[in-house]
């Protein structure tokens, strides 16, 4: 396929020298995609130096509905110049009513979920650690279940459910209370990873009691693109029931519409004890970060799980504005037509690199290369597609996946155009 050539106008040579004297090493994606970004809109990102670059990366699944969405934007700006409350704790306030009143309209009760809402703090790691308390403190178990290739944070809590020893050892976390089980899918391949649970809990000197439940990524993104199989997650829904485990799908980075529905969960037809939110739930890029569980399972007392930012005002009037969208015919034919474009491009890839695996489920698509280069080409991968105007992430055991996370809502010849960097930068590679 030909490519589309990217507009530049280099307008000067960009300096980077502030970032190296004063930032933390810590530092990665800049590393990954050397420029000075300074707007964006929709899918696309423009650099300072005039270069411009089609977003396939979305702030790591925190922008599903693109950069600067006017209908978002129009609300955000709307309640700034308004002079609306940008701080409020936990009190209660309009933004936070509305919503509220909108996300239950749209997203909870036309699938039958019957939630309460916990306002976590900032980020999804945030969620996943109030999602872990309040199952132990409702069950009066210690004990969780959590997954090989599972990311669900940087916190310690959330640290301790996360399959990655890097991770994990950087944070001096170890796996006290935490029993990890093979995922469905991995490098390793296939296992029957719900039988193992079940023979577990069914034996009384399994050595391993009954935990408070299981936290599980319907989708692991950062794991390499795994999705789930919808008899998997019945499977699992079935034993935990069946062994009173609280079952938490963390749909932190899956959810929002990601992987089709707005909850990726939702192909499965269960209805998880509780779930974590975060990303795009904010909507325009906003701070926000939810857990919802079932009403009896609400058993805290005011004030035992606290954040000064849990009431980002900003981020509930984006995100009431969010919900809105799934209510449009238009937004949702774009993301079905955009999803086939994806799938397509999908065996795109597999007819021309047989040795390819590539997995997904709607608007992401994960190309495995632990079979044709490994890391090295998924790197060289990254780098052409950078050059060539396309961020796009890697993940994985060793970053041998690229990840193509594009807007929801993206125009198909602007996706288009940045599919076919990727097919010229998989066999320049």
């Amino acid at each position: 396929m030909a490519i589309a050539p990217v507009t530049r106008h280099v307008t000067r040579a960009t300096d980077f020298s502030v970032f190296e004297d004063l930032e933390s090493n810590v530092r990665t994606y800049c590393r990954k995609f050397p420029a000075m970004f300074h707007r964006a809109k929709g899918a696309e990102l423009y650099a300072e130096d005039g270069r411009t670059f089609i977003d396939f990366f979305c702030g790591a699944g925190t922008l599903n509905y693109g950069h600067n969405n006017e209908y978002i934007k129009r609300r955000v700006t709307g309640y700034l110049a308004g002079d609306g409350l940008m701080h409020g704790l936990d009190m209660h306030t309009v933004a936070k009513r509305d919503f509220l009143r909108t996300f239950a309209e749209t997203v909870l009760r036309p699938r039958g979920l019957d939630y309460k809402v916990q306002f976590c703090g900032p980020t999804g790691t945030d969620a996943v650690e109030a999602a872990l308390k309040v199952a132990r403190k409702a069950t009066g178990r210690t004990g969780i279940f959590a997954f090989t290739g599972a990311y669900h944070g940087m916190s310690r809590g959330s640290l301790g459910v996360t399959g990655a020893l890097r991770a994990r050892r950087a944070g001096g976390v170890t796996g006290q209370d935490v029993t990890f089980i093979p995922y469905e899918d991995g490098p390793q391949g296939q296992f029957d990873s719900i039988g193992l649970i079940e023979r577990l809990l069914a034996d009384p000197s399994s050595g391993v009691a009954p935990p408070a439940a299981v936290i599980v990524e319907p989708i692991q993104m950062e794991g390499g693109v795994y999705p789930a199989s919808a008899d998997w997650l019945r499977r699992l829904r079935a034993v935990t029931e069946r062994y009173g485990v609280l079952l938490v799908l963390d749909e932190i980075q899956a959810g929002c519409g990601r992987t089709g529905p707005f909850f990726c969960f939702e192909h499965a037809g269960i209805t998880p004890d509780v779930v974590t939110v975060s990303k795009s739930i904010g909507g325009y890029g906003l701070p926000l970060s939810l857990n919802l569980f079932r009403r009896e399972l609400d058993v805290w007392q005011p004030g035992e799980h606290t954040g000064t930012f849990r009431g980002n005002q900003l981020a509930f009037v984006a995100a009431t504005a969010a919900c809105e969208l799934w209510q449009q015919g238009q937004f949702r034919t774009d993301k079905a037509v955009a999803a086939h474009r994806l799938e397509r491009f999908g065996r795109d890839v597999v007819a021309a690199h047989p040795r390819i695996a590539v997995r997904g489920m709607g608007m992401v698509t994960g190309l495995d290369l632990g079979a044709d280069g490994g890391p090295e080409r998924a790197d060289r991968v990254q780098r052409h597609a950078f050059a060539h105007g396309v961020v796009v992430e890697l993940c994985g055991r060793h970053d041998e996946v690229v990840k193509i996370l594009p807007p929801l809502n993206i125009d198909i010849p602007r996706l288009d155009r940045g599919l076919c960097v990727l097919l010229d930068a998989l066999s320049a590679a």
